[in-house]
């Protein structure tokens, strides 16, 4: 968009001028504008080392890209903001470099197997004996796409398929660069979880992925995904990192499950304060299979997700919590789309957010109840809690339902301050007020934490909701709420 140049001033100038030309303002951007400068010219460069079955498949996602508005949903449109994104000098990463080898590693007892990515190249690849004995298949995509083309072109053309009306599902689609292949054959079942790490961050770099996850008639496992930057000691906050270029992560996550499978995912995104990040979750859940979310947001300037489960068979559920804990001037806008297709289906899912300073956050989501999705029981929760009054938060649950023979079919939704009663309570157990409000808020988020099949996961997260509570308090980003 071009601004045109400011008029000189009629009045006379208090201060020596000492440059006559007019001055411009800054170019003003549309709320929907994520700013990566991307063309067609980026599909000749992975054209040049694929085959012709990636090279149409990621032409015609790119020309989804081109005509898809920034927001399908005419009910979300007023919630979008995308401009605190500042991706104008990042170059899109079309090539990852070829490794020496990826680190050998001691896996710890509490895991199975364990997957490293840093910007997009594999720094760690383990597997423990009971997985490798198991058949399981833990692997980069691009490592898969050079060994088995056919093999990796079966698992991209029959997931679940990428939201079609969603513009950044389809940019990530036409141009990912790396990704990361799960495949767990049918009837395997692990104890201990999978963790895959991506550590990102570099400035001024847009990395797009794909995780794919298969897993076979009655296989169960859990996995648990950290997003992380180059320095994971800490959430770095927005403000903290102003002065660095900014970078992007796109990724999806497409999972298929088989009947009777059962699938946990744990993802705990701490990225840095100058990274934008947008995601995609979507899943294809057979007969009697369940898949289990717990998604906790931390980290990122920017962060856009959508989750899309489709309950195609009957007796088939899903459960999904995921939390929110924003500060500084983060903004997180998350949706969730969950269709139930077959017969007796369960969902339930439930969106927390608590926001320090003037943090936004928008969680939206949408229960569809097909015609045939006889005895349906479903619930979707959407509950904001600000500590600041700068601090923003929208919630929108909303039903569309086409089948009456349903079990249940509920949603809710709050938003406001710490409750002052339950602040009443601890304090009348002799609890200081600020431990109380501490206490209440993690409280709030907790729900995430005890679902992530981790221990030691579960105590890193608890000590990263602990130690930004602890900076929100110190530059008093609890005050307004308080006073």
């Amino acid at each position: 968009m071009t601004v045109p140049t400011a008029e000189p001033s009629t009045e006379p100038s208090t201060k020596p001028s000492t440059d006559d030309a007019p001055r411009t303002r800054p170019a003003r951007r549309p709320v929907d504008e994520l700013s990566l400068q991307v063309d067609a010219a980026l599909l000749e460069a992975f054209a040049a080392a694929e085959p012709a079955w990636l090279t149409a498949d990621r032409r015609a996602a790119f020309d989804m890209w081109s005509v898809l508005p920034a927001e399908s949903n005419k009910l979300y449109t007023p919630y979008i903001d995308l401009r605190s994104a500042r991706l104008e000098g990042a170059t899109v990463v079309t090539a990852i470099a070829p490794a020496p080898g990826p680190e050998s590693r001691q896996l710890p007892d509490d895991i199975a197997a364990l997957l490293e990515l840093t910007d997009g190249v594999v720094s760690a690849a383990e597997l423990s004996d009971e997985a490798r004995d198991a058949g399981i298949t833990l692997t980069d995509l691009r490592d898969l796409l050079a060994r088995d083309p056919d093999g990796a072109r079966t698992l991209l053309e029959t997931g679940p398929a990428i939201p079609a009306t969603d513009k950044f599902a389809q940019q990530t689609r036409a141009l990912w660069s790396q990704g990361v292949v799960v495949d767990v054959p049918a009837g395997v079942r692990l104890e201990r979880p999978i963790v895959i790490r991506w550590i990102v961050g570099a400035p001024d770099s847009a990395l797009l992925t794909r995780t794919l996850v298969h897993l076979g008639e009655g296989a169960r496992i859990a996995i648990v995904e950290e997003l992380v930057g180059p320095s994971s000691s800490s959430v770095t906050t927005s403000t903290a990192v102003t002065e660095v270029g900014q970078s992007f992560l796109a990724g999806t996550t497409e999972v298929a499950l088989a009947r009777d499978a059962d699938l946990t995912v744990a993802s705990l995104q701490e990225l840095p304060g100058h990274l934008i990040a947008i995601q995609h979750r979507v899943a294809e859940i057979g007969e009697g299979a369940a898949l289990h979310w717990a998604l906790a947001q931390l980290g990122g300037r920017l962060v856009r997700g959508r989750v899309d489960n489709r309950l195609a068979g009957d007796r088939s559920s899903v459960e999904q919590v995921e939390i929110v804990f924003g500060s500084d001037e983060q903004l997180f806008d998350l949706t969730s789309y969950t269709t139930h297709v077959g017969r007796d289906t369960t969902g339930n899912l439930l969106s927390k957010g608590a926001l320090l300073d003037g943090a936004k956050t928008y969680l939206k989501g949408l229960i569809t109840i097909e015609k045939s999705a006889i005895g349906t029981d479903s619930f979707l929760g959407e509950f904001g809690m600000n500590l600041s009054k700068a601090a923003r938060s929208v919630a929108i649950p909303s039903l569309e339902i086409d089948q009456p023979d349903c079990r249940r079919a509920q949603h809710a939704s709050s938003v406001g301050p710490i409750d002052e009663t339950q602040l009443f309570y601890l304090e009348s157990r002799g609890i200081p007020p600020d431990e109380a409000r501490k206490f209440i808020v993690l409280g709030f988020l907790e729900p995430v934490v005890a679902r992530v099949p981790l221990a030691s996961a579960q105590d890193r997260l608890r000590d990263l909701l602990e130690a930004k509570w602890a900076a929100g308090v110190g530059h008093g980003g609890t005050g307004e709420a308080a006073a």
